[in-house]
């Protein structure tokens, strides 16, 4: 009785439809605060999932094929089987573009103008695109620490498909199980050299290291290919880029659909014609 008697108060009176919005708001307020909590809650977990370090495997020193040997059979490739590379793998290009190859100063394995050393390197991971000892690495875009020798994920997902419409829809891009990703701090070099870091040293720097990872991915059994025909600003979006981050390369990489060798004889047959 005395609930009815109420409600018809907050129907009936202005005071009373006045209590009434007052406590719908109040109600619309708490249940908005409660989703934005569990909003940050999540951000705040996902975002320290992605900080999490994953150290790699050390490199390796020592391989079964020889620089000579890498060499002669350094190919662009452009397809690839529908097989993951391993962890190990990955981790020995990473090192090989750009990791430290002496331990007092940090110098690395990619010579640069000045040691000024202006790039930075990431993987884009496809699904099932890195095998562990345990799994698969998580489909993502990881930043790659070379003093660390460590990989820190800055986005989980697979951006291949991303990758591959900024990249003009290049299909080898978006069929690699895995593509690293060069970018360049231009300031780093030109605070010392000026606008010539920009225009010659910076890009001298990038080809030392897209060279690296040719080499070490044909020693690897692996293939790559060095793009540079993408939309800049799509991808510095994918990759979350800072505004003095500039991209320059995407190389996929993965297992060739077909190999290639380059024999002693055939080369020494090739000169002497020449040379006829």
């Amino acid at each position: 009785m005395l609930r009815r008697s109420f409600l018809k108060f907050l129907a009936a009176t202005p005071l009373g439809r006045l209590a009434a919005g007052l406590a719908a708001t109040l109600a619309s307020a708490a249940a908005i605060y409660l989703d934005l909590t569990q909003i940050d809650v999540k951000k705040t977990a996902q975002k320290r999932a992605a900080a999490a370090e994953i150290h790699l495997p050390y490199p390796r020193l020592r391989g079964p094929v020889s620089v000579e040997e890498a060499l002669a059979n350094r190919r662009s490739v452009r397809e690839y089987r529908e097989e993951p590379v391993t962890i190990e793998e990955l981790a020995q290009l990473l090192w090989a573009a750009y990791g430290i190859s002496e331990t007092t100063y940090g110098l690395r394995t990619a010579p640069s103008a000045g040691a000024q050393y202006p790039l930075e390197l990431y993987a884009v991971v496809g699904d099932l695109g890195v095998k562990t000892g345990e799994g698969y690495l998580p489909a993502g875009i990881y930043h790659y620490d070379v003093y660390a020798h460590s990989l820190q994920m800055r986005k989980a997902g697979d951006y291949r498909e991303a990758l591959y419409r900024a990249a003009l829809e290049q299909i080898w891009v978006l069929k690699a199980p895995v593509s690293l990703v060069f970018t360049a701090v231009y300031s780093r070099t030109t605070r010392v050299y000026g606008e010539r870091g920009r225009l010659r040293y910076v890009p001298m720097d990038l080809g030392h290291a897209g060279q690296n990872v040719y080499l070490q991915a044909t020693a690897l059994g692996l293939g790559t290919v060095a793009v540079g025909a993408f939309y800049d600003e799509e991808v510095s979006r994918i990759l979350d880029l800072p505004p003095d981050e500039t991209p320059l390369y995407i190389m996929p990489a993965g297992r060739p659909l077909a190999s290639y060798r380059l024999t002693e004889k055939e080369l020494i047959q090739y000169y002497q014609r020449r040379r006829a």
